[in-house]
């Protein structure tokens, strides 16, 4: 991107009013560029054609889109696709396209590395390198060549969305506004590791699904896995939650990875049962990607059906989600990881 050139993508309509206004511009060119960025996703200023060419060469003068294209992709055997998307920093992140049945989800980045370091997460293992700009999260649609297939975006791609909670809630506000996507907040959902005071905000100024990665119900074990459980412990999340009701159409849900011989026993199920007694909310159990040089492994069939079976009779809802895409690096941070390696920047 031109030094001191910025990015129109994830400006609010009232932001790019104000950008017609600073230039010079009558003020509907905003709703102009609204449409012409959100409805119809021009690739350059000189697409938006029902503004005049003197007024477009005023803006490309200051501004540019913003939009990118992936830099890199692979296609699994199921149809997933992983894209590796560059930022304006110029850095790599990761955003993978699923498609299933007459559902196609996208899974979106919010940080380049992460803080958090979990242990199972390839992503926390390259250390944080800075937060995505809303033009960085929003180009990861913008510029998907399955865009108009989508039908629901989870930020569960690589970084802790809490830590960038004000981009986050700006791209997500763009995505459901009537000036931008108009999609409803019920086809975005939102993940965290349990940021407390970031998640009480989150919950009370955005109206999309909220998920918490659980992992473990025992607070030693859950550090052991997540050192971000030593400062925010998923007992004292829980609580917080509770304080907010979930019974009607916004979701709550505590994603599990399984490990086999680890938290798979029926133990934990019966912990979990204690830990989320009495919430609203649901529990999706999945299948662990191995990660080079972290000595865990997936849970077995059987062990996961039997930990569904025991949660869901114990009037938790409780889902398997289906693995994909396990041929291209499907774990987080795996492909950036790769292209770092390649670039030497590792």
């Amino acid at each position: 991107m031109e030094h001191n050139v910025k990015p129109l993508l994830g400006l609010s309509l009232a932001e790019l009013k104000g950008v017609a206004v600073e230039l010079g511009l009558p003020t509907f060119a905003g709703g102009q560029m609204a449409k012409w960025l959100y409805a119809k996703h021009v690739a350059g200023i000189d697409g938006m054609t029902d503004i005049s060419k003197a007024n477009r060469e005023r803006l490309k003068a200051c501004y540019t889109i913003g939009c990118m294209p992936p830099a890199d992709r692979m296609q699994s055997g199921d149809g997933t696709v992983k894209y590796l998307f560059p930022t304006a920093s110029g850095k790599f992140v990761e955003t993978v396209y699923i498609p299933e049945g007459d559902r196609a989800t996208l899974c979106v980045s919010s940080q380049v590395g992460c803080k958090m370091n979990c242990l199972f997460c390839q992503t926390g293992k390259q250390g944080f390198e800075g937060n995505l700009t809303v033009a960085d999260i929003l180009n990861q649609v913008y510029s998907l060549p399955e865009r108009d297939t989508l039908t629901n975006i989870v930020f569960m791609g690589q970084g802790e969305p809490m830590d960038n909670l004000d981009n986050v809630l700006k791209a997500t506000e763009v995505l459901t506004a009537d000036y931008g996507y108009a999609w409803s907040p019920r086809r975005i959902t939102v993940s965290s590791v349990g940021v407390k005071n970031k998640l009480r905000r989150f919950i009370e100024e955005s109206e999309c699904h909220l998920a918490i990665s659980l992992h473990s119900p025992l607070h030693e074990q859950r550090a052991m896995l997540m050192p971000a459980e030593r400062a925010m412990p998923i007992a004292d999340i829980v609580e917080m939650l509770r304080g907010y009701d979930f019974s009607h159409q916004r979701r709550l849900s505590f994603e599990y990875i399984v490990f086999g011989g680890l938290n798979d026993s029926p133990t934990y199920a019966r912990e979990i049962v204690k830990l989320l007694k009495g919430l609203d909310c649901r529990v999706n159990l999945i299948r662990f990607h191995r990660i080079p040089g972290v000595n865990l492994q997936g849970a077995d069939e059987a062990r996961m059906e039997a930990f569904r079976d025991y949660l869901t009779g114990h009037g938790i809802f409780t889902t398997i989600r289906a693995s994909r895409g396990q041929d291209i690096y499907a774990a987080c941070g795996l492909l950036s990881t790769a292209r770092r390696e390649a670039s030497g920047e590792a």
